[in-house]
This record gives structure tokens, sequence and C-alpha cells, in this order.
């Protein structure tokens, strides 16, 4: 063996060019919304001066169970259980799902990568039907899918004959994103529709991240198909964004293979303590999700008094608008300046939009104001 001084002589450079996967150094990063304290410090606002409706968070936050379940924890300096089997055992009783069917992550986004990297192998094929959730591209990206668009219609509507073909197309297809209620229209996929899909050869990922606010849910339907996942997230209509908590219902032959590669600790102790307090404080959230649902239709009500502004139907807990001879891009810089976030769209398929999140009736009232007297021309 040659003494490291004489290897030293013939070792190649380092080049930390050669240590990044290609596709890595050259996708483009999910830009996320920017939390309160980031906002106050850009706006010189303080957080309660801020009117938040630019990332379809519960206004509202948790419930007084919710909050008194972190207070009196007791085990923070201990690890979670890997299984999360307290908040699963409490999900059964929810949905009515099997808790071996039933898997927890640090939010729904934690179980889209997890069944990418379960199942996909470098370029295989991931369908996504635009404008949708930008974390299933992002994701397909990081676990080396190919990402095959099928484009919504005009009217936000699902191209079934079109997803059909693309699989029938494409031999490697394996992975089908369907979101419902969808993000950024709010539009819900029918019942005849997702039950043609699921005749497929790919696996259909669900996600039903806002389902609480006017989808139906068919969580039930996964014991009846062996390629249907369905996702579901405490972030929107249990105030648990901060805490990062979702879940997932999975065919059982998936199972297996999701506990061998899931960190073991994924979820913490406060996330899980959270959500069951929620699930166990249902009175309370049902009113607060009537709320939001009575804000929202509301809101769609009124932005449809403005001639600058065409809302959409959303059967989710925000309302969609396309900018009639504006700019949106102004628009949304200009309710910034007084303190009101939205969230601005301009991209293939979605251009010159804006997404507006129901808040609270006082919410509403301040963006009204605003809009009454903003001059886009």
């Amino acid at each position: 063996m040659q003494p490291f001084e004489l290897l030293r002589e013939t070792m190649p450079p380092f080049h930390h060019e050669e240590f990044v996967r290609p596709d890595i150094a050259t996708m483009e990063p999910y830009v996320p919304i920017v939390p309160f304290e980031v906002l106050s410090a850009r706006l010189g606002r303080r957080p309660e001066d801020i009117v938040k409706l630019d990332a379809n968070e519960n206004p509202y936050g948790p419930s007084p169970k919710v909050l008194s379940a972190l207070a009196d924890a007791k085990y923070l300096h201990i690890y979670p259980d890997p299984q999360s089997s307290a908040l699963r055992r409490a999900l059964a009783d929810y949905t009515g799902v099997p808790q071996e069917r039933l898997l927890a992550g640090a939010g729904a986004d934690e179980l889209i990568d997890l069944v990418l990297r379960a199942v996909l192998r470098p370029g295989d094929g991931v369908l996504n039907c635009p404008p949708s959730f930008g974390m299933y591209p992002f994701s397909t990206a990081v676990n080396m899918g190919e990402l095959i668009q099928v484009w919504r219609r005009a009217d936000f509507a699902l191209d079934v004959d079109g997803i059909c073909s693309a699989v029938f197309a494409n031999p490697r297809a394996r992975i089908l994103f369907i979101c419902s209620p969808n993000n950024p229209d709010g539009g819900v996929i029918s019942d005849e529709a997702l039950r043609q899909l699921l005749e497929m050869r790919v696996l259909v990922i669900l996600d039903e991240a806002y389902v609480e606010f006017g989808g139906e849910s068919r969580i039930t339907w996964t014991p009846q198909y062996e390629n249907l996942v369905v996702l579901r997230t405490f972030s929107k209509w249990a105030g648990l964004a901060g805490l990062r908590v979702g879940y997932g219902a999975f065919p059982l032959w998936l199972m297996p293979h999701l506990w061998k590669i899931k960190q073991p600790y994924n979820v913490s102790v406060a996330a899980s303590l959270a959500a069951i307090a929620a699930l166990h404080d249902a009175a309370w959230s049902r009113r607060h999700i009537g709320a939001i649902v009575a804000e929202r239709e509301r809101l769609q009500k009124a932005l449809a008094k403005f001639e600058f502004l065409e809302p959409l139907p959303s059967r989710a807990n925000f309302v969609l608008c396309r900018i009639i001879g504006a700019d949106a891009a102004r628009l949304k810089s200009d309710l910034e300046q007084q303190g009101i976030l939205v969230r601005y769209f301009d991209k293939p398929g979605l251009q010159n939009a804006i997404r507006i999140s129901a808040g609270r009736p006082q919410d509403t009232d301040r963006l009204l104001s605003v809009l009454k007297a903003w001059k886009g021309s």
C-alpha cells in the first residue's frame, strides 16, 4: 500500500460541482410563503396589523383544547412514538379507515415525498394536472421522476380523457396527482371522473388538504382500491400549519415499504398531542370551519361586484380571482403596502390572477375597503 504522501500527489483536486446531482443543480426551487416575523420586518408593521390571506391558513388558530394539551405536555424531552400509535388510533375513529392503512407525517408534504421515494425509479413518469399544487412537480424533480403535464381546461376542470391518453402513451407512468378541492381554484373532482382514473394502471394520489371546507372525502374508498392514496392535513381546518402534521390512507401493499423508509421520529410529540386534541374537539372545529365557509361565500359575492375581478367558484377556504383590465402584480403590491397579503400568480395556465384566503369578517372588511379605493388603471 502506498503511503498517503504518494497517493496525495496523484489525487485529483476537489471540485464541488461534481458533488451535486446535475438535475438538482439546475432545478427551480419551491418558493414558500414567508411567516409573520419576516413579513413584519419587511413591511414595517406589527404582526397583528397584517391581514394574512396568502397561504390558506386558518385565521382562528387551534382550539383551546390543543393549546391546553401543549401546555400540559410532559414528555417533550423523550423521542416521539415512531409509529404515532395514539394519533393513528384517533385518526381511525375520525376517518373510519382501519389503523393499519394510516400513516402520519410532518404535513402532507412529507407523505408526498415518501410515496415518490418508495415508488419511483429514475425516469418514471408522474402525471400532474396544472394549475395545481406546486409540491407535486417539486417532489417529482427531487425524486428523479419524469413530469408529465396534462393541463386543466380553461375552467380548471380536469381533462380526464387527456390524462388517460397520457397514461397509455407513457409505459413508465407510475403516479397521478389529483388535488380536490384543487389549489388554486377550489374545484372538486366528481365520483365518476375519479372512478374512471382509478381504472388506469397508475397509483392515484388524491390530495384532500381542503376537503373539510366543502369537498366530499373519498378516504373511505381506500380499502376498495389497490391504487388509491388519500392525503389529508391538520394545517387548514385545525389551524396547525405551524406544527406540520398530516396523514394519509394507503393500500396495504404499500404500507410496509413506507414504514421502512420514513424518518423514525417524523411526527413530533407536540404535533401529535395537538392533532389528537383537535380531533377530540370536533364541535369547536365545526363552528370555525362553518365561519370560514360563510366568509368564503361572502367574499365570493363581494368580489364579483368589482369590474376588475372575476372570482371563481370554490369549495376550499380561498377564492381565486382573474384580474380583468388591470395588473394583478400591481394589485398584489398595492394591497401589501396596506398590510394585506394575497397570493399572486403569473405562470402558464394561470396568469394575471390572485388567490385570496377566507379570513375573519374583519379581514374581509379591510380587504374590501382597500379594493373599493384601488385605482388599477
